[in-house]
């Protein structure tokens, strides 16, 4: 046994030796080279993401990496491969950041957009745009603002009469799969500043809406006849978070290929 070995067991510590160190560095290499979705993505990627992603990749990358991933040299995106990022967080970065001298240049995308060109690449060999509803943005307005009735409660670019959340930057802060979800089953996808209100004044006044702003001493909503009301907290003798939305399901009442449309219009919603 060597000296350092010796002066680590009394030091009360596991010396590993090289041999051990190397296979380690070998092991996450061929790991790295594998270009799998590393343990930042739990799951499988959601068909709206990787349409989304599709339409990105069009946009933004076929230019150079042509249609099917593979017209730079020595890269090709369809094997799911990728040198310099083996989890998705790492191709993220890769896509935000570039890669310096190697004439890829950095992306400003916004969660959206990167959820969705993550999802297209690993999934881009496999990817069949006939199987899964791209939709058009024209056509989604469109039902935005007729069909599907919904600036009767939401607001985008001042339109709208605001009784539900203003929608006018939804697509930088809501994925594909997340928007599409919200049209299906609204009552699965509230986030929790969302949720809908019910507050009871001890002189017996109801107040139903949707929560604007809230401290330790007061509470600000939108109600269901569109009016703002501010209330004391000490005045109150209820105040229930509820958990259903008042927003229809679209499930039965949309096509598939109506929700694609409907959804890409609000991913095109990117604010001011």
């Amino acid at each position: 046994m060597s000296e350092v070995d010796l002066a680590g067991r009394r030091a009360g510590f596991r010396v590993v030796p090289p041999w051990a160190i190397a296979a380690v560095l070998v092991a996450l290499a061929c790991g790295s080279a594998a270009g799998q979705p590393g343990p930042d993505h739990g799951g499988e990627y959601a068909p709206a993401d990787i349409a989304y992603g599709a339409q990105l990749y069009a946009a933004q990358c076929v230019a150079c990496h042509g249609t099917n991933g593979a017209s730079v040299a020595g890269v090709d995106l369809r094997s799911g491969r990728f040198r310099n990022a083996a989890t998705d967080l790492q191709l993220r970065n890769l896509i935000i950041t570039g890669i310096p001298g190697a004439g890829m240049p950095p992306f400003k995308l916004d969660d959206a957009e990167l959820a969705g060109l993550v999802a297209y690449l690993r999934n881009m060999a496999t990817f069949d745009s006939r199987a899964v509803a791209v939709g058009d943005v024209a056509r989604g307005r469109a039902l935005f603002e007729g069909k599907g009735g919904c600036t009767t409660c939401h607001r985008v670019d001042g339109r709208g009469v605001g009784m539900a959340p203003d929608l006018g930057n939804v697509g930088t802060l809501r994925t594909a799969s997340a928007l599409q979800k919200s049209i299906l089953d609204p009552s699965s996808a509230m986030i929790p500043i969302n949720r809908p209100v019910r507050l009871v004044t001890k002189d017996r006044q109801v107040f139903n809406g949707r929560r604007l702003n809230e401290d330790t001493y007061t509470v600000q909503v939108m109600d269901d006849q569109g009016r703002l009301v501010s209330l004391a907290k000490a005045d109150l003798r209820e105040f229930t978070i509820l958990v259903e939305s008042p927003m229809p399901p679209y499930k039965n009442k949309l096509g598939e290929a109506e929700v694609a449309d409907l959804v890409a219009y609000l991913l095109s919603l990117k604010g001011p």
